[in-house]
Parts: structure tokens; sequence; C-alpha cells
């Protein structure tokens, strides 16, 4: 402080016009990264902290997010992965050839509806219910509950005719889809570069699985169409998570909406197309014995369904629904590895290769993304106040609006 005070002063006797000696004012501390003004009145010293770095504070917060988000993308691969090889397992044609897999999905939508609408009505304090227009329930709740019924039954009802490295390769189109409605929606800017970042992941997909599938035309509908889906729903489901007006900020109040919806709907197509004639011939349903054990089993895929639901709902609330897109790119990577130990699938050097191609696309989006958050940062807050981008991505908002008011303090006098 001694040395400070030294510095001030023959700084202070330099500037002319001070009309009293007893309130003075010290330049910047610009060895310290912040603005102090200090203020002598008298014999007293009066500091006044104006614009503290935000560095280290940013830098915390920055790690706190990733290993967040790795944590969420860790849990969401283990339990699709299990729920992936439960599916294959139990519905497959020619491994459990379950004989109802609307059914077993209907089951497991109800469990879900069950759980998250038991859960917001325990805590109402903590999950708060929605208010919002009918108009807006039928335009936004009712697709989004049926695109994510579709997008589930379709890839379970390929899973019947098609293996899961072919399953996965048709899947890995999902991200192509998401980002076209994602453009009509404006939840994404449209960029060459990203596309073809999402190319280079699919390509990496195909090779992983190329020379390893035998086509089947049903098989290959279905879960083309659950692509599609898959893409609007997700799409839908940031919309309904990320912008305030929905009141859909907590994952668990927004699944409380849709899933009802998807049980009904799953149900009706389950008593049209489900061959429930043949039940009572089924080693599934033809004791009471074999009965029990299948609710038992429906009620093991149910818990899994609801956590990694959960989990991918709470992923796309804290980032978007495209880069929940991308970490599923790379979750079906992870799948197609554990189908080699699990169903002893051949794993050749072109499979390595799409690997490879997998986590070069997956680093070039994360660059992409950083790099498009500061800019856009520098574009939303500008020393005159004036300049705001033209296009914020919704992930984008609420990071920006947070820099935003830290900012106009550090400039406020």
């Amino acid at each position: 402080m001694d040395e400070l005070g030294r510095d001030a002063d023959h700084d202070i006797h330099m500037v002319a016009g001070l009309r009293n000696q007893k309130d003075r004012y010290l330049p910047i501390d610009v060895r310290k990264d912040h603005m102090i003004d200090k203020r002598y009145t008298g014999d007293s010293i009066v500091l006044n902290h104006r614009s503290p770095s935000k560095r280290d504070s940013d830098s915390l917060v920055s790690i706190v997010y990733v290993l967040k988000t790795l944590f969420l993308i860790l849990l969401w691969y283990t339990f699709s992965t299990c729920l992936t090889f439960y599916n294959k397992t139990l519905l497959g044609d020619d491994m459990g050839k379950f004989p109802a897999p609307l059914l077993m999905n209907a089951f497991h939508f109800s469990m879900q509806a069950t759980l998250s609408n038991a859960i917001t009505w325990f805590w109402p304090d903590r999950f708060h219910s929605s208010f919002m227009s009918w108009r807006d329930y039928f335009a936004k709740v009712v697709p989004t509950a049926l695109s994510t019924a579709m997008d589930v039954n379709l890839s379970n009802a390929s899973l019947v005719f098609i293996s899961v490295t072919f399953a996965t390769m048709c899947k890995s189109t999902s991200p192509i889809f998401l980002l076209l409605f994602a453009f009509a929606f404006r939840l994404e800017s449209p960029s060459a570069k990203l596309l073809g970042i999402i190319l280079i992941i699919s390509f990496g997909i195909l090779l992983t699985v190329a020379k390893e599938t035998k086509f089947e035309f049903w098989g290959f509908i279905f879960v083309m169409l659950a692509s599609v889906m898959s893409g609007f729903r997700w799409t839908m489901t940031q919309i309904l998570l990320q912008k305030e007006v929905y009141g859909f900020k907590n994952p668990l109040t927004l699944m409380s909406y849709v899933t009802p919806l998807m049980a009904i709907a799953t149900a009706l197509l389950s008593l049209l197309l489900d061959p429930w004639h043949d039940f009572k011939t089924s080693n599934y349903f033809d004791t009471s014995w074999n009965i029990a054990r299948s609710c038992s089993l429906m009620f093991f895929g149910g818990t899994l369904a609801f956590v990694m639901v959960l989990t991918e709902y709470i992923l796309v609330s804290v980032t978007s629904a495209v880069t929940v897109t991308i970490a599923g790119v790379v979750k079906e990577a992870v799948t197609i590895l554990v189908a080699v130990f699990y169903f002893h699938d051949e794993f050749t050097w072109l499979k390595g290769l799409g690997l490879v191609t997998i986590m070069i696309g997956v680093s070039l989006f994360n660059w992409y993304k950083y790099q498009k958050l500061q800019k856009g940062k520098k574009m939303f807050v500008s020393p005159t106040g004036a300049a705001t981008p033209k296009y914020v991505a919704l992930e984008e908002i609420d990071v920006e609006e947070g820099s935003h008011s830290k900012l106009n303090f550090a400039f406020d006098r």
C-alpha cells in the first residue's frame, strides 16, 4: 500500500487543476487486471472496485459446465446403450421375439407419465406447473408428443427386421433432418460449415458399418422414418424447453405433459397393430407366471427409458438439440463397439477408420460452436451498447444475457 501511495502522489502532482488536495483520485491500477478507484479524503482511503475481472470465474464456470455436460452425456450413453440392447434382445426376430412391441412401448410411456406427473405433483414448489394456451398446446406439445412416440415406435419396430448395426447406420442420418428443421424454425443459423461437419460424422458412421449389413426393406423404411421423427421432435423439444413463454424450464414438467399423449397414442396403435389374438399361444402371455415375467421385463425397460429420456431432456435444456444429436451420433459409435462384443460382430479396419472420422467430426463441431459463441458475445455487447447480433441461437441466449448484464455493470459509472 505504501508503494501504491508513493506512485499515486507522483501521478497526482502531475495533474493540474485539482481543487482540493485532500480530495484526490489515483490512476487505474493496471497491474491488478481490474479497475480500482482509490479516493483520498483527508487521512482515509476509500477503495471502490468498479469492474473486477471475470476471467477466473468465467473459466471456473466453463469447466463446471463442461464437466456437468460430460457427466450427463455419460449417463445418457449408459442407459441408452442398455435400452438399445434390451430392445434388440427382447424384440429381435431371431432372439426374444416379443409379440407386442407397441404394447411394450405403451407400458414404458405410461411409466414415464406416471413417474413424471407424480414427481411434479408431490413437489409443486420445485416443479411449477406450466400455463399455456390451448393453441400452443395443440401446436407445440401435441406434435412433440406424437413425433417422440413415432420415433421410439418406429425405431423399435425396425429392430424386429434389421440388426443393430444397420439400424445405427440409418439412424445416423437424424442430424441432417434435425438441421433442416432447426433451420426452418430458426434454432440454428444455416451454415455450410455445420452441414459439412454433420456429413463428416455421418460418413464416419457409415464407414463403421459398411459391408456388414443385410438390407431389409421394411426395416429400412421404419428406421428412416424414425430418423425424420427424431429430427422433428428434438427441434420441438428445444423450442419448448428454452422459450420461457411456454413455461417448460424444467424437463420433468415437459415430460409430465408429453408422455401421457405418447402413451395414449401408442396404446391405440397397439390395439390396431399388435397380434392380440396370438397372445394365448405366446411364451410371454400363455400363463400367469409368464404374464408376470413379461410385466417385470417391461417394468425394467420402462425404468431405463425414463432415466434415459429424462437425461435427454436435461441435456437439451442446458445445451441444444443439435448438441444432443451430435453427442447421440457418438453414442451410436459406442453402441456399435458394444455390439461388436455383445453380438460378436467382426471389428474391421474400416470400422476403426469410421470411429476416427467420427471423433474428428465431433472435434470440428465443438470448435465451430466455441467460435460461434465467442463471436456472438462480442456482437451482443459493445462499448456503445448499439451492436446486437442479427441471429442468436437459443442455447446461447442465457449465456449472452448474463455476459451483457456483467459488462453493463463494468461500464456503469
